[in-house]
């Protein structure tokens, strides 16, 4: 099993469409605000309670969020080992020290490399500048926790299919009304088909600069 996972990780790394995504691909984690009741509640240190808890409070819009929402429960080597199987993308851009210390096994130097290279202009830019200091199954591992936003009115279908839980009906919706000149346009249109908690979900993934 875990020969699997590494050999998963590193053909990640390495395939070609992979850097051209804007949101990290998991393989061994699941998104907090998209995986179902049952997929929570199998998770280490969870609880069928916790869980249901977690899907009310959604979507979590940062990982200090989650974080709060699971703190009280969990203690702080329980929440270490549930976020190697759960998370919340953190954005390279925006994300605080303490998010990024939120992945596990990251450490002080990880949050340095991190933050060095702002702005990221794109996940292949967090490859090229994060993979001078991991190998390529690390690399592939943290990927999983981090997004690039998404450019509204250019980003290719591709990259707005790595939008967590995001499927072929609402890449149309993106796509229809580009191009677009305001967040608040984007807010108004996507607005018609999702709600409220939806869209703040999504928006978190996107942007007109860049």
């Amino acid at each position: 099993m875990y020969r699997s996972i590494r050999t998963a990780l590193i053909l990640v790394a390495l395939a070609g469409g992979s850097a051209a995504a804007q949101a990290g691909k998991s393989v061994t984690i699941i998104d907090a605000n998209v995986a179902t009741e049952q997929q929570l509640a199998a998770l280490p240190h969870m609880t069928a309670a916790l869980a249901k808890s977690l899907v009310e409070k959604r979507p979590f819009l940062t990982m200090t969020e989650l974080n709060a929402a699971l703190s009280p429960s969990l203690s702080a080597t329980q929440l270490t080992e549930l976020y190697e199987k759960v998370f919340v993308q953190i954005n390279l851009n925006t994300t605080t020290r303490e998010e990024i210390l939120m992945i596990p096994r990251a450490g002080n130097r990880m949050v340095r490399e991190f933050m060095e290279y702002r702005p990221y202009k794109a996940l292949a830019q967090f490859h090229r500048e994060i993979g001078k200091y991991v190998n390529a199954e690390e690399l592939a591992r943290l990927e999983q926790y981090v997004f690039v936003p998404i450019n509204l009115n250019s980003a290719s279908d591709e990259d707005i299919l790595t939008i967590p839980g995001l499927g072929n009906r609402m890449l149309r919706e993106f796509k229809e009304y580009r191009p677009y000149t305001s967040i608040e346009q984007f807010r108004r249109e996507i607005g018609k088909y999702v709600n409220a908690k939806e869209l703040a979900r999504l928006e978190r993934y996107v942007t007109l600069g860049q």
